[in-house]
C-alpha cells in the first residue's frame, strides 16, 4: 500500500491569544497549511482537540472550522485522544488517504487553554485519567507525573539536576523557533532554583497552559506530482501507530514503562522498514522533563534507567546521537494538548525538508520521529516521517 505525503504544514506562534478565537486560530494555520501546500480546497478535514467543552464551551469543531474556512460541504470530524489527539488525528487522515477514500486531506490541531481559570485547566486536563480512581481524589496529571519523577530516581539512581537537561535541551532549542512560546536559554541553575509545583516537580520541570494553532495536508504521491508538488516538498509518513495502556496508573504493569509507546514504536518501525537507530531526531512528549527520559527508552533509543543519562552526556542536542526537540518541544515551544500532535508533525517536516531555523537545522536529515502522549501513557501516538 503506497504511504502517504505531507504536501502543507502552517502553524501559527504558540501563545497566550487573547483576541484570537479557537476558530480564528484553526482557520488562520489550516489556511497556511493549504497555501503552502498550493491548494485551494480539500475533501474532508479532521480536528484534533482534547478539550474544547469546558474549556469554551464549544463542540462539533469539524463543522466549526470547516464552515469558518469556507471549506463547503465536506465530511469534518474532531478526533480526542487526550493530549494525543493532535498525533492521533494525524494518522486518522492519513488512513483516509492509504484507503482511497479522500484524495487530499487537511487535518488541523487546536486549543485554547488560557481562557480558563488555570485552576479549572487543571482540574480539565485531568478529564484524561480515571475519574472515578483518579481524578475522584484529586489526583492532578503534576501529581501523577511527581510520584513518576520521584520513583524513576530513586529506582535510577538520578537526582534533578540530571532531568533538568532535558528542558535546558528544549529551551535552548526554543529560543531559536520563531513560533515558540518560550524564546529564551536556561540553565539547569534557572531549573533548580524554580519553585516546586509538585515535589520534585519543579515549575520548569513542566511545560505550560498556552493557546495554539498547526495544520498539515496529507495526500498521495501521485496526486502530489498531478498538483505540481516538488519532490524535495513532500515527506512521506513512512510508519505510523498507536496504542493504549491502563487509564488508571496504578493499574500498570510497570510504572516506569511507557507500554502503549513501546509497542506503538515497535509497529511504526516495522511499517517503515527502520529501526530506532536509522531515525535521525526525535520529538517526544516532554510535557514533564521525566517523561522525555521514559519516551527515548520506550522507543528503544535508550535502554532501561538510561533516558535521562543521554541528556546528562549531551547527546540529545543538535549536534548529538540522538537530537530531541529540535524546535523546543512541548516545554519551550509550548503544549496546547490537542494541536501538539499536529506541531510535531509540522516542526517534523520542516527538519525534513530542510527549511528549520537557523542553529536548530539537522543537518542531513532523512527520517524524523514524532510521539504523543495521552494521559499518562494511556493513549500514544508515534510516526515517523521520511524525507521523499
Amino acid at each position: 500500500m503506497e504511504k502517504p505525503v505531507i504536501i502543507g504544514a502552517g502553524m501559527i506562534p504558540v501563545g497566550e491569544h487573547w483576541r484570537l478565537s479557537l476558530r480564528d486560530m484553526a482557520t488562520e494555520a489550516l489556511l497556511n497549511a493549504m497555501e503552502d501546500a498550493g491548494v485551494e480546497k480539500v475533501d474532508s478535514l479532521y480536528v484534533g482537540n482534547m478539550i474544547s467543552g469546558p474549556f469554551i464551551e464549544q463542540e462539533n469543531l469539524g463543522a466549526l472550522i470547516a464552515d469558518w474556512a469556507g471549506l463547503g460541504n465536506i465530511p469534518a470530524v474532531k478526533v480526542e485522544a487526550a493530549c494525543a489527539s493532535g498525533g492521533a488525528a494525524v494518522q486518522e487522515g492519513a488512513k483516509a488517504v492509504m484507503a482511497g477514500l479522500e484524495d487530499v486531506v487537511a487535518v488541523v490541531g487546536v486549543e485554547k487553554m488560557t481562557d480558563a481559570w488555570p485552576s479549572d485547566a487543571t482540574r480539565y486536563l485531568a478529564y484524561a485519567a480515571d475519574a472515578d480512581w483518579e481524578l475522584f481524589h484529586g489526583a492532578s496529571f503534576v501529581a501523577l507525573n511527581a510520584l513518576i519523577m520521584r520513583l524513576y530516581m530513586k529506582t535510577h539512581g538520578y537526582t534533578e539536576e540530571d532531568l533538568a537537561y532535558f528542558a535546558v535541551n528544549a529551551h535552548r532549542n526554543g529560543a531559536r523557533n520563531p513560533h515558540a512560546m518560550f524564546k529564551r536559554e536556561i540553565t539547569v541553575d534557572t531549573v533548580l532554583r524554580s519553585p516546586y509545583i509538585a515535589d520534585p516537580i519543579k515549575l520548569f520541570d513542566a511545560s505550560p497552559m498556552c493557546d495554539g494553532a498547526a495544520a498539515v495536508i496529507i495526500t498521495s504521491k501521485e496526486k502530489a506530482k498531478e498538483l505540481g508538488v516538488p519532490e524535495g516538498e513532500m515527506v512521506e509518513l513512512a510508519g505510523f501507530w498507536r496504542a493504549i495502556d491502563t487509564i488508571n496508573f496504578a493499574n500498570r504493569e510497570d510504572f516506569l514503562t511507557l507500554k502503549a509507546a513501546k509497542v506503538a514504536a515497535e509497529k511504526a518501525y516495522r511499517m517503515a522498514g527502520i529501526t530506532a537507530k536509522d531515525i535521525d531526531f526525535f520529538e517526544v512528549h516532554d510535557a514533564f522533563t521525566v517523561m522525555a527520559a521514559l519516551s527515548l527508552e520506550a522507543l528503544g533509543v535508550a535502554g532501561k534507567g538510561k533516558g535521562a543519562m543521554l541528556a546528562r552526556e549531551g547527546q540529545i542536542a543538535i549536534d548529538g546521537d540522538y537530537p530531541i526537540q529540535t524546535m523546543g518541544g512541548l516545554k519551550s515551544r509550548g503544549h496546547p494538548v490537542g494541536a501538539t500532535g499536529v506541531y510535531q508533525t509540522v516542526e517534523a517536516v520542516l527538519q525534513l525538508r530542510g527549511k528549520a531555523p537557523k542553529g536548530i537545522q539537522v543537518p542531513d536529515a532523512e527520517i524524523g520521529l514524532t510521539q504523543n502522549i495521552g494521559g499518562t501513557g494511556s493513549n500514544i501516538t508515534v510516526n515517523v516521517f521520511r524525507r521523499v
